[in-house]
């Protein structure tokens, strides 16, 4: 079983997509970004969520999502595709490169994520967050931030067995 569950920020998505794997008896949470140093806000929020995941669940930062899930064992929840396509564009220089130079590999790593979701045997629930139903971004970075993010997700829906839209603590199957 694989779930996508969507929404924007401070929707519930997160406690969702948790509750979902509660009855799990292992449960790898990988964090697609790469290991750097918080800052307090974000820290803040890491150590909320991470308080209230059971003690049994290992955590696996990573913004190599496909080897992320390929290691893991059990089920996986994946938080979130927003942190992973944001540090897969720092890396790939797509904030001031262009377009065509390095958007076939962000598709090449997200197909080779997606493959290694199939591959699991276990559930899958990945979180991400609704980007397009706000106010139109001023600057280029946060309407190309935007456009990718609807992209992805698209993309990784279509591969999954469920998405669930979150609103206010609110779930919607889709």
């Amino acid at each position: 079983m694989t779930v996508l569950v969507t929404g924007g920020a401070r929707s519930g998505k997160s406690l969702h997509a948790e509750s979902l794997l509660v009855a799990e008896p292992h449960v790898t949470y990988i964090a697609p970004r790469p290991t750097i140093e918080l800052d307090d806000e974000r820290a803040a929020q890491a150590a909320v969520q991470q308080a209230r995941r059971p003690s049994h669940w290992t955590t696996l930062e990573s913004a190599d999502l496909a080897s992320a899930v390929r290691q893991a064992e059990g089920a996986v929840l994946i938080d979130c595709l927003a942190t992973w396509l944001g540090a897969t564009l720092s890396e790939l220089d797509g904030w001031e490169s262009l377009r065509e130079d390095w958007e076939p590999v962000l598709f090449e790593r997200l197909d080779d994520a997606l493959a290694a979701i199939a591959q699991h045997h276990a559930p899958v629930v990945v979180v991400t967050n609704e980007a397009g139903m706000g106010v139109v971004p001023d600057q280029r970075a946060g309407r190309l931030f935007r456009d990718l993010l609807g992209a992805v997700n698209q993309h990784v829906a279509a591969e999954c067995d469920e998405v669930a839209l979150v609103v206010a603590g609110r779930v919607l199957s889709l």
